[in-house]
C-alpha cells in the first residue's frame, strides 16, 4: 500500500463539478493499494500518515504530524501509483489490487484515519475527479507499507 502525502494548505476534490472533499490545513494523502494489500498494511499505513512529523514547530523545524496541528486529512484513491513503469513507455497497472479489493481497503484505511479524531474527507472512488491544492513548502513524501 503506497500513500504520497503532501502538506496542503488547502485541498478538495470535484466530480461532474461538485466539491465531494475538502479540507483547509493538513494533508492530501493519494492512496494506491496493490495486491497482497490488507488491513493491517491499511492500519498501518494511517498510523504512519498520520504520524508523520511533517508540520513546522515553533523553530520552523518538521517536528509536528497532522494530528499535533489539528489539521485535515483528503484521502484521493489513484490506482496508477503501484504501477510497473520500470520499461516500456507504457505502465503496467498489474501490480494493483482489484477494484474492489482496492475500494475496501480505501475505505478501511480513511475509516482508521477517522477513528484517531482526525476530520477526513474522501474523493470518489474510481471516478474522474479533479484534485485541487495548495502545496504548503512543497512538501511531498512517498510512504509505503
Amino acid at each position: 500500500m503506497i500513500a504520497l502525502i503532501q502538506r496542503v494548505s488547502e485541498a478538495s476534490v470535484k466530480v461532474d463539478g461538485q466539491i465531494v472533499g475538502e479540507i483547509g490545513a493538513g494533508l492530501l494523502v493519494l492512496l494506491g493499494v496493490e495486491k497482497g494489500d490488507d488491513e493491517a498494511k491499511a492500519k498501518r499505513l494511517s498510523e504512519r500518515v498520520l504520524g508523520y512529523r511533517i508540520f513546522e514547530d515553533e523553530q520552523g523545524k518538521m517536528n509536528l504530524n497532522v494530528k499535533q496541528i489539528e489539521g485535515q486529512v483528503l484521502v484521493v484513491s489513484q490506482f496508477t501509483l503501484p504501477a510497473d513503469t520500470e520499461k516500456g513507455m507504457r505502465p503496467s497497472f498489474s501490480k494493483g489490487a482489484e477494484p474492489s479489493e482496492a475500494e475496501r481497503l480505501y475505505e478501511c484505511f480513511s475509516q482508521y484515519c477517522r477513528q484517531a479524531e482526525v476530520h477526513t474527507e474522501n474523493g470518489r472512488f474510481a471516478a474522474d475527479m479533479k484534485v485541487a491544492l495548495v502545496n504548503d513548502g512543497p512538501v511531498t513524501f512517498w510512504l509505503q507499507v
